[in-house]
């Protein structure tokens, strides 16, 4: 791109939302702004921004560049630490991504790690789709099950979240607790309505109960996990978080092969940053007394 300067007013527009906001923080005139996007709109030869009444909203091609331009901008941060000797101040937005299951015990864990480095602004993001973190969406993902594959990552192993079949008490009273596989007919369970999820252990459930007996489904993790305290029937939870209901039973052998193995995932381009690696070694110090 010709223009650095007129890329950056964009990234702070998109930031922001307002260009006075933007003018604001990159010292400039706000009819500079709006000159910097007219200029880089008719560069580009897409719009980047819908115009309203409370300011301005990226459109998907603006987002696109929000997210490269947030990627590039970290990276420049971080040159700039170096050379002036700031390598090891850790400030400015964090974006950490994660299923959505894991946020009982990633929240209070961002939050000790905001206490320790304030300047942090921290962005949660959660949800199954994958985070592009090439496209700076994300400063650190924790994935489960394979371990990623794309080339311009790298991939830490982080734990192994152990899973395990629970039912309230009062479901086990009224149905009787299964001993064994051929104990399952007649019983209700509650699971992942995605037929092709590739969770070892909702593959193991699918292909040990009869499509039937999959009577409550869902496509949230905590939908599935409050049916199954609700007495719904009987479904995989995290153990961690099975714990946490005394009125939740066990009721069949554990096996490791329904473990959920989770994966640290930065861009290369990122991962040696101060920011990312003071949280890569914070959650790894954390996340030793995890209870499987």
């Amino acid at each position: 791109m010709d223009n650095w300067d007129e890329i950056k007013t964009a990234y702070q527009v998109a930031r922001i939302g307002t260009v006075s906001g933007a003018a604001d923080v990159l010292g400039v005139h706000h009819a500079t702004v709006i000159r910097h996007i007219d200029a880089l709109e008719r560069r580009l030869g897409v719009k980047l921004f819908q115009r309203h009444a409370r300011g301005y909203t990226a459109t998907e091609a603006g987002q696109d560049l929000l997210r490269v331009a947030q990627a590039t901008d970290d990276q420049f941060s971080q040159l700039v630490g170096r050379i002036k000797g700031l390598g090891d101040e850790v400030s400015g937005e964090l974006v950490v991504t994660s299923l959505i299951s894991l946020a009982p015990r990633m929240v209070p864990m961002l939050v000790q790690f905001q206490a320790r480095y304030p300047d942090v602004v921290v962005r949660y993001l959660t949800g199954d789709r994958l985070f592009r973190l090439e496209y700076g969406e994300a400063h650190i993902a924790i994935r489960a099950g394979a371990a990623p594959e794309q080339p311009d990552n790298v991939v830490q192993a982080f734990h192994n979240q152990q899973m395990g079949l629970f039912a309230t008490k009062g479901y086990l009273q009224a149905n009787g607790t299964p001993q064994t596989v051929e104990d399952f007919a007649g019983h209700r369970f509650v699971g992942h309505d995605n037929d092709n999820s590739r969770a070892p252990f909702n593959r193991w459930l699918r292909a040990t109960i009869p499509a039937a007996a999959l009577t409550f489904r869902s496509t949230d993790s905590h939908a599935i996990e409050e049916a199954i305290k609700a007495g719904a029937g009987i479904g995989f939870m995290p153990v961690a978080v099975a714990r946490k209901s005394p009125d939740l039973v066990e009721v069949f052998e554990r096996q490791e092969t329904w473990a959920a193995p989770l994966w640290l995932v930065t861009h290369v381009d990122l991962h040696r940053t101060t920011k990312v690696q003071a949280f890569l070694t914070f959650i790894k110090e954390q996340s030793k007394d995890w209870n499987s």
